[in-house]
């Protein structure tokens, strides 16, 4: 009886929870598509477009049970077997042509390799690169178990996002994404709520790209340089010796340290006044984020972000080639790794330091997924899967963190540097000379530059759309979001160029509602309405909220 409920044509697959198959909400017309038309309409004598009788009787059945849906009893329902397969699915238009319905359920779906895979590219980003120094931060035993658990928790919470809107019944749910199912628990201040922690996530993920831009965009000029005016950078006492050099660049803890890194010293074809004149229109602060608004700002500004999403491969390229070079460097360097548990020594820092909640807020910003999982899962051909592919792709994902995370750390030269000179972006810890490097900076600056404008793409249509209803209300309004999206990334780029800290902020303040707070409610509320609520599922999702609320107050006190 409960298979003969099913809605007519409806998107969900096999194998979904049907909580709300039957309603009349479900049955409304807008989800039904036309696969019959009468034969009279037909003019072309080509039989692959003739309308056979097998069609026009199930056609007719369609309709018969279509006048019956007008009831309010769920039991007059059209049963599976009315239902024709997509297989059978045809347009038929009344000038002659006949298509089938392409894009419809397992015809345009992924496989799971494939779903497990994008969901891997869009979750790397640029948290890998402050991954080592958080771990630095939290000490490299409690570092590796702090990962571990946070992607758990992560995992869990993603996964109750992903089953939230099969949990609501008697209501069409196949085009809802999470700021919906809150809209349906919370009302207007659950949707703007998650609207408002979203906007945070992707315009904190724009200032970091801001922010590493400017240093990318820095390091390779400055590589461009040295190597035409054949500038030599020596060795100083805060970097080491040999071809695999490891600097410290700030080696007193230092934010105000700009644009160089070490001592230079002029070959034969260059003078200290060249010198001095390229440091002062080439600043790592001062100039170079202000160079990137001529490139960045006109791209902001495009009213479709089509172009940008073609090269969007250059990030699985990226990381690939960031995890190459981690391991040649780990190779060369060799591991220094000595076990103090609570005790700070000279070149090691201790295995548990208070310093934690700095990691736990990266790591809530590299593991989030949760605003875009449902649309990703949508494209899955085998929807029962879903969970299993999740949990695949949040391992890969972890497996991957673990990797760079350990070995930049457990491979960074002490002595004679101290570890706690690893740097929020780890790639400072190696000169601009560094030929390996330079590659890794270019690509990843490449990429930046077309990744950027599809995020304040996404920002604009999501703001504009809720504030004005139009993604593109005028080129007034969208020009005015631009500038003031990279006016707080340029501000941040020249006074506060931290990205571990901006990363663990913004991580922290968009996981409180969008991975704790939000889905631990919406779980509870389901499971009350539906009468299997119980005091340790209470208890352990209510823990979830307190435990949100702390990462980010902790993140203030470090």
């Amino acid at each position: 009886m409960d298979d003969d409920c099913r809605p007519l044509l409806s998107s969900e697959q096999p194998g979904e929870s049907y909580s709300h198959r039957g309603s009349t909400d479900s049955l409304d017309f807008k989800p039904k598509r036309p696969f019959h038309v009468e034969p009279r309409n037909i003019v072309d004598d080509d039989p692959q477009e003739r309308v056979s009788a097998e069609a026009a009787i199930l056609n007719s059945r369609v309709h018969y049970y279509g006048r019956l849906t007008g009831s309010s009893d769920r039991l007059l329902s059209p049963p599976n077997h009315v239902i024709p397969g997509p297989e059978e699915i045809y347009v038929y238009s009344p000038l002659g042509t006949a298509f089938k319905v392409s894009g419809t359920d397992h015809t345009s779906r992924n496989p799971s390799i494939i779903t497990i895979f994008a969901i891997w590219n869009t979750m790397m980003g640029t948290s890998i690169l402050s991954i080592p120094w958080g771990i630095k931060q939290a000490g490299f035993t409690l570092g590796i178990l702090i990962l571990i658990s946070t992607g758990l928790l992560m995992l869990y919470c993603c996964y109750i996002v992903l089953k939230s809107r099969k949990a609501i019944p008697y209501v069409d749910t196949s085009d809802w994404e999470f700021p919906d199912v809150c809209r349906y628990y919370f009302g207007k201040s659950g949707q703007w709520s998650s609207l408002f922690f979203s906007m945070v996530s992707l315009i904190g993920a724009m200032v970091v790209y801001w922010v590493l831009m400017s240093n990318f965009l820095f390091n390779t000029g400055q590589f461009i340089y040295n190597y035409a005016h054949n500038v030599n950078v020596s060795d100083s006492e805060f970097g080491t010796n040999g071809s695999d050099k490891v600097i410290c660049p700030y080696p007193n803890t230092d934010p105000e340290g700009n644009s160089t890194i070490s001592t230079l010293y002029v070959g034969n074809s260059g003078n200290d006044t060249d010198v001095n004149s390229f440091e002062h229109w080439w600043s790592k602060t001062n100039t170079v984020p202000l160079y990137l608004i001529i490139l960045l700002l006109p791209l902001l500004c495009f009213r479709s972000a089509s172009f940008f999403a073609r090269f969007t491969f250059l990030g699985t390229i990226s990381v690939v080639y960031l995890i190459t070079l981690v391991t040649i460097k780990a190779v060369h360097l060799g591991f220094h790794l000595e076990f103090h548990w609570f005790d700070t020594t000279q070149f090691y820092v201790p295995e548990f330091r208070l310093f934690f909640p700095q990691l736990t807020g990266v790591l809530t910003l590299a593991f989030f997924i949760h605003n875009c999982i449902i649309t990703l899962m949508k494209s899955n051909r085998h929807q029962e899967n879903n969970v299993r592919d999740l949990s695949v792709a949040y391992l890969l994902v972890g497996l991957t963190y673990l990797y760079v995370g350990v070995l930049i750390f457990a491979a960074f030269p002490s002595p004679p540097l101290f570890k706690d000179c690893i740097e929020p972006n780890f790639l400072d810890n190696f000169p601009s000379s560094d030929v390996m490097v330079f590659v890794a900076r270019t690509f990843l600056l490449f990429q930046m530059i077309t990744v950027y404008p599809l995020l304040g793409y996404l920002v604009r249509v999501q703001m504009m759309g809720q504030i004005f209803g139009s993604h593109y209300p005028s080129f007034f309004h969208v020009l005015t979001l631009n500038i003031l999206i990279v006016g707080a990334g340029v501000l941040m780029a020249k006074f506060y160029p931290n990205i571990g800290s901006i990363i663990r902020f913004s991580g922290a303040t968009c996981g409180l509602a969008l991975v704790f707070v939000f889905p631990a409610l919406v779980h509870m509320i389901s499971l009350r309405r539906q009468g299997i609520l119980r005091w340790p599922s209470a208890l352990f999702h209510s823990f979830l909220i307190v435990l949100g609320i702390a990462n980010l107050l902790a993140q203030f006190f470090m």
